[in-house]
């Protein structure tokens, strides 16, 4: 009996210390999948990135994206579990963009066995390489391809987990397939001792600034002055007005690492728009003087307000007809010539959108923006001759046709130097640093003539401002203006 018992015992010991063995392995097991790595899949669980934009993966007969782990030094390894975590990461401020890794493009990526991504890229000596990538020749101009820098050595740079999302891509138009990310632009550290760095992220916005400050100076002056709010002073103070909102817009795509919360294709639009606003009302300032000074009868002030709306309803409704024709021919006609238009995608929480918003207008709308900025410097030529010959004939001159005249050299002084900027933001559209670091001090300049033409260099504007601060008499606010309040004053 007692021998019974002894075999007994052995078989439980045995049977239990197996069932702790295989209770051990199970819990090892979950445990192992509960801390698996996690791994970012752009699309759903039974999606695949086709151009870019999350399609079911049956609909095109193509297997789901299968991970491969590899370490850092490139070596593949396996991983018994994993789990994917789907949508896009979240970027906060910096800028999201795709990597597209196709088998013979220069980026690699490696995903890494910790859930890290690893980015190489193999540097080329020529744009051989890019020019053969189907991706790239069916979505970019090969004349806007840029050679890549001579480099043995690949560079790299790892991405955090939560920081890039992967998932397989198939391009359509070749029927090529490979890897496809969407990495969080790291962020750059700052050189300050960089000369382009400086130039455009530090004086640039700073000139802007101080643009503004000095075309707002310019606005308050000639619209808080009752004497010099006739027709001549609106114009002017709705010239400077439209400058400051193109400096505004302008100022906002300084800062291009904002590019996920400010839409650039709205800064572009207004910036253009208050450009044309701006060479519009110049237009307007010219045709007024043409015309006063070739009709017999002159009458100042009696129906400024009258024709400062007239002025308005036809500057205004012209610059809306060009601004719709150039965004709908932006939308509907531009076929992505521009070099400087970066095509990106609008991403929901987990799925790429299908629409496809452009950051800046193409060059087919900004043609249509700008061609009539040409038309009305032709204009002001034709203005600015016709007129010059009309005050060659005059023999008597008037009070009137003295203000009209200071009227006409004000205009020729902003024509030229509005015209000599608009050409200086044409030529910094070329490939040329030199060109944009000249457009950047010359839209100072701008800014500084400006304003001394329209107050420092005009007497009476001068004249008013030392009354209205230095004295204790009050300006006067007759409905004549100051060209017949200071009739005698000789300040005019």
């Amino acid at each position: 009996m007692m021998h019974y018992n002894v075999v007994f015992l052995v078989l439980f010991t045995i049977v239990l210390y197996t069932y702790a063995e295989v209770s051990d392995t199970d819990l090892n097991d979950l445990s192992e999948q509960q801390n698996s790595v996690q791994i970012n899949k752009c699309c759903e669980e039974n999606e695949i990135a086709v151009d870019s934009v999350c399609r079911l993966a049956e609909k095109y007969n193509e297997t789901l994206w299968n991970p491969i782990f590899k370490t850092e030094n490139g070596e593949e390894v396996k991983l018994k579990y994993f789990r994917f975590i789907h949508g896009v990461p979240n970027c906060e401020t910096t800028e999201l963009r795709p990597i597209f890794d196709l088998g013979k493009s220069e980026d690699k990526l490696n995903l890494l066995s910790d859930g890290r991504l690893k980015h190489l890229i193999h540097h080329q000596v020529n744009s051989e390489s890019i020019k053969n990538d189907p991706l790239v020749t069916s979505t970019f101009n090969l004349h806007d391809i840029i050679t890549m820098p001579d480099s043995k050595e690949p560079s790299s740079y790892i991405h955090n987990q939560n920081k890039y999302c992967m998932d397989k891509i198939l391009i359509t138009n070749s029927n090529t397939t490979g890897q496809y990310a969407l990495v969080c632009v790291p962020v750059v550290k700052i050189n300050w001792k960089d000369s382009d760095f400086l130039m455009k992220k530090i004086l640039n916005p700073i000139f802007h600034a101080i643009a503004m400050i000095l075309y707002l100076t310019v606005a308050i002056i000639y619209f808080v002055l009752p004497t010099l709010r006739d027709l001549a002073g609106n114009i002017i103070t709705t010239i400077n007005v439209c400058l400051i909102v193109s400096q505004a817009a302008d100022f906002v795509r300084i800062f291009t690492e904002l590019s996920n919360h400010v839409s650039f294709m709205v800064t572009d639009i207004i910036l253009y728009i208050s450009l044309l606003g701006a060479f519009f009302w110049l237009n307007s300032f010219g045709f007024y003087i043409w015309k006063t000074f070739k009709s017999r009868n002159v009458f100042l002030r009696v129906t400024d307000v009258r024709k400062y709306c007239y002025y308005s309803s036809v500057v205004w409704s012209s610059v809306a007809l060009m601004a719709g024709m150039a965004i709908c021919a932006h939308f509907l006609l531009d076929t992505g010539t521009n070099p400087y238009r970066k095509m990106k995608k609008q991403f929901s929480s987990s799925i790429l959108v299908d629409d496809v918003e452009q950051e800046t207008i193409g060059w087919l709308g900004i043609a249509i923006f700008f061609t009539p900025v040409a038309f009305t410097i032709i204009f002001n030529l034709f203005f600015y001759i016709t007129t010059l010959k009309v005050i060659k004939r005059i023999n008597i001159y008037g009070r009137i046709h003295y203000k009209l005249k200071g009227c006409f050299d004000l205009f020729l002084q902003m024509f030229l130097i509005m015209t000599i900027s608009w050409l200086f933001l044409l030529l910094s559209w070329l490939n040329f640093d030199a060109l944009l670091y000249a457009h950047i001090v010359v839209n100072l300049l701008q800014a500084i003539f400006i304003f001394y033409t329209c107050v420092v260099r005009q007497s009476h504007v001068t004249f008013l401002l030392r009354k209205s601060c230095c004295y204790a008499q009050p300006v006067p606010t007759g409905e004549w203006g100051d060209e017949m309040t200071h009739m005698n004053g000789g300040n005019y």
